[in-house]
């Protein structure tokens, strides 16, 4: 059932079978008022952004992957990878968890495995990572994994220019 697992996360991968799962996620407030411009995705964004993470796992073998607690199996959110600069070895990282899981460790655990995961299994030269500006806890965590900041880059979803990171 897992792919990839840290202490106490198991790493799935999302299929056209996971709506449910996915508008759980995505269809909290608290998860995606820093994701788009409207603060909420409707049904229709949910379905679209569940099939963008399906279908960069069939063409790069990557996505936010669905992640579970291992001791209950409850569903956590999303944590992974998506093409960013593919052609220079260089992977986007990004987490979305359900609001009853912040503050709980599980977005740095992830994100370890992650970041372990892109290294050793797709050879990734680099990591790069991103967060709305309004989002300042984003970019503490980003900061404690290790990351550094390079510059402001624009994010069309929310129309703002977002602190981007790398890893290296």
């Amino acid at each position: 059932m897992y792919f990839l697992k840290s202490e106490r996360i198991g790493f799935s991968k999302w299929t056209e079978k996971d709506i449910e799962l996915a508008r759980s996620l995505w269809g909290e407030k608290n998860v995606t008022r820093y994701l788009c411009a409207s603060g909420a995705f409707t049904e229709e964004e949910i379905k679209t952004r569940l099939s963008l993470e399906i279908e960069n796992q069939k063409k790069f073998g990557v996505q936010y992957w669905p992640v579970f607690e291992l001791a209950t199996g409850d569903f956590i959110g999303c944590c992974g990878l998506r093409p960013y600069k593919l052609e220079e070895g260089i992977f986007e990282i990004g987490f979305h968890l359900k609001e009853r899981f912040w503050g709980k460790g599980f977005a740095n655990e992830g994100a370890k495995a992650v970041i372990q995961y892109a290294f050793e299994q797709l050879q990734a030269t680099n990591i790069f990572a991103g967060h709305n500006p309004h989002n300042v806890n984003s970019g503490k965590a980003l900061e404690r994994l290790g990351f550094h900041y390079i510059s402001d880059e624009y994010y069309p979803p929310t129309g703002l220019y977002h602190p981007s990171y790398k890893y290296k």
